[in-house]
């Protein structure tokens, strides 16, 4: 084999500069290439952190949203629940109508459990709710309950039995519906302090009762209770009521009425916009979903001209 000395100029020249190629690229591979790759690994792990906090920002923000979405809850019979009501605790439409179904069947719910059987709502819903049901107190005490309409029961027959032929023979005088004080409807059994007061703010906000049946719309009030009141009082004398344009109402006017709540106000705005004046008020009838078994309470309140 000849030594590399045999190679004339320009071949170890040519050696010479090719181990220089090779010492310089090794030197590269091992001293700058690791220096970009670390630097590219800072740059991802900075970007990673950057958008954690972006996405924990964004996350309170919802958060913060869906807070104030929430409305303050009070506790509430779920056997009233309201559409409007059911759409605020976060209910769907097909949940809501189980619920109405069930009611306009004249059944009630007697627990959560039994809610959640009606309406199929999920679980984590079922106990963010769950914890304002309120139900009637014969339902949560029964032993209590049944004992005390016993007595009630021996007190009445008690006091039949003393009374003489006369008491038995008045007629029993009717009183109106729209003056009766909160004083003389708790002289009516099942009626104490709190639903008097309820039955006379209601009368208030519907600027007084038009028909009986609106006494049944009292919230927290038993049908059975109503019915003890109606035997003794009834609308006697008609509220004067002063009715709203709809064709000028605002909006907020409209949804002060006690029957029309956010959405039917929506619709009967975009029904007014889109034939631009209502003629007569039973148009309202033609809006979608209209509730056709309370036009006549809302008709007391609105008017066409």
């Amino acid at each position: 084999m000849k030594s590399h000395f045999w190679f004339n100029k320009s071949q170890r020249n040519g050696i010479f500069f090719l181990a220089l190629i090779i010492i310089t690229l090794q030197l590269i591979y091992f001293f700058v290439i690791p220096k970009f790759e670390n630097k590219d690994s800072i740059d991802s792990m900075e970007i990673i952190q950057i958008q954690h906090k972006i996405d924990s920002i964004k996350r309170i923000k919802i958060a913060e949203k869906e807070n104030k979405s929430i409305p303050k809850i009070y506790p509430f019979n779920p056997s009233y629940l309201t559409d409007a009501k059911g759409y605020q605790l976060g209910l769907n439409i097909d949940e809501i109508d189980r619920l109405l179904a069930h009611r306009a069947a004249g059944k009630f719910v007697n627990s959560a459990k039994q809610f959640q059987e009606i309406t199929k709502i999920s679980d984590s819903l079922l106990a963010v709710i769950a914890p304002y049901f309120k139900f009637p107190d014969w339902i949560t005490n029964p032993k209590k309950k049944s004992n005390t309409w016993k007595e009630k029961e021996r007190t009445i027959s008690s006091t039949a039995d003393n009374s003489t032929t006369e008491d038995k023979n008045k007629a029993i005088v009717i009183g109106d519906l729209n003056s009766v004080t909160a004083e003389e409807l708790k002289s009516i059994n099942g009626i104490g302090e709190k639903l008097a007061k309820r039955i006379i703010d209601y009368r208030k906000k519907l600027s007084g009762f038009s028909f009986n049946t609106q006494l049944y719309e009292v919230y927290y009030l038993d049908k059975q209770v109503a019915d003890k009141v109606l035997l003794r009082y009834n609308v006697l004398s008609k509220p004067s009521i002063t009715k709203i344009n709809v064709n000028t109402a605002t909006f907020k006017e409209v949804l002060s009425i006690v029957y029309i709540d956010y959405e039917l106000t929506k619709k009967i705005f975009e029904y007014k916009d889109e034939v631009a004046e209502i003629q007569l008020i039973e148009e309202l009838k033609k809006i979608p979903d209209f509730p056709i078994d309370k036009f006549d309470s809302i008709a007391l309140y609105l008017e066409a001209k």
